[in-house]
């Protein structure tokens, strides 16, 4: 998996990709790599998934009502992009680390191509927030535009682990209708519940909940334990079990990528994507050993028995 490493460009550092095609171009979206200089929200492009340039940001400063509400913030984090109701849609996490005083954002379009003069991020607001009184954190978001129309938005990180909201397809925003907050995913028998940066997709049969196991961004890179994990419902929301039938509210996954700690670390932050047309991918990051970069991973995705592999 990681001996054959081949993506250039402006691949690191990148954290928590999510990415899209339209057309003929790939476009990924990603955590800001520190403070918010220059733009909030990098964006690279591609048209073959291997030469990656930079394309610019979705936001020229973090937006003001965001800073209001989450004092200290440095940069928006774990973009996600998803298209229905016509427009493009980026779902975005404001947060600091170790904090659960946290706002998920959107932010929408018509298109991705910044050369259509119609190119224009609008941002829409707060889709929710967590303060320090609540037992989950609102950020990674995740949104899952499924076959029957419904959307759906998947969150969270530690706390009690990973929920779920329904989404207004019209607005983007929770539907008034269904206030449920659904739970997803937990580490109960774990330390500080180490479980976030999910992506669920909707594959055939099965709904598959991705998601990144243990510690991200340790300041020793050799001790960056993350990983990414997967388990498989019937429904969007589970329950979700995995290979040998654990419910992942019970702390199951079945492990999909994890590092070598020789020369990569920590996988994780990763997005799935269904491309009936071009095939399907996976996006994430992975820590390069010894310097302890974070670079950008786009792989193929097959689904032999019914479970995802990452391919080479």
């Amino acid at each position: 998996m990681f001996s054959n490493y081949h993506l250039t460009g402006a691949v690191t550092p990148v954290h928590d990709p999510s990415v899209m095609r339209q057309g003929g171009t790939y476009y990924v979206f990603a955590t800001d790599p520190g403070p918010a200089v220059g733009g909030s929200l990098p964006i690279l492009c591609s048209t073959d998934r291997v030469a990656w340039t930079s394309c610019g940001h979705v936001f020229g400063q973090i937006p003001p009502w965001v800073v209001m509400q989450v004092p200290g913030i440095a940069g928006l984090w774990a973009p996600d992009i998803s298209y229905f109701n016509g427009l493009y849609h980026i779902y975005y996490a404001g947060s600091t680390f170790g904090s659960n005083r946290s706002v998920i954002g959107l932010a929408t379009n018509t298109t991705l191509d910044q050369t259509d003069p119609n190119y224009q991020w609008v941002d829409q607001g707060e889709v929710l927030g967590s303060v320090s009184t609540d037992d989950f954190n609102a950020i990674d978001p995740t949104i899952l535009a499924d076959s029957d129309g419904q959307v759906w938005l998947t969150y969270g990180s530690f706390w009690s682990g990973i929920k779920q909201r329904q989404i207004d397809p019209t607005t983007g925003l929770l539907l008034a209708s269904n206030s449920t907050i659904y739970s997803l995913a937990s580490r109960p028998n774990v330390q500080n519940d180490p479980i976030e940066g999910t992506s669920l997709v909707h594959k055939g049969s099965y709904y598959y909940l991705f998601a990144s196991f243990d510690v991200c961004c340790a300041s020793d890179p050799y001790e960056d334990t993350y990983r990414i994990m997967v388990g498989r419902g019937t429904t969007p929301q589970g329950p979700f079990t995995d290979m040998n039938g654990t419910d992942m509210m019970q702390g199951g996954g079945t492990q999909v990528l994890a590092g070598n700690g020789t020369t990569w670390n920590g996988p994780g932050g990763g997005t799935a994507y269904l491309d009936p047309q071009q095939g399907d991918i996976i996006v994430f990051h992975a820590i390069q050993l010894p310097g302890g970069a974070p670079y950008l991973f786009v792989n193929s995705l097959t689904w032999p028995n019914d479970w995802p592999q990452i391919q080479p």
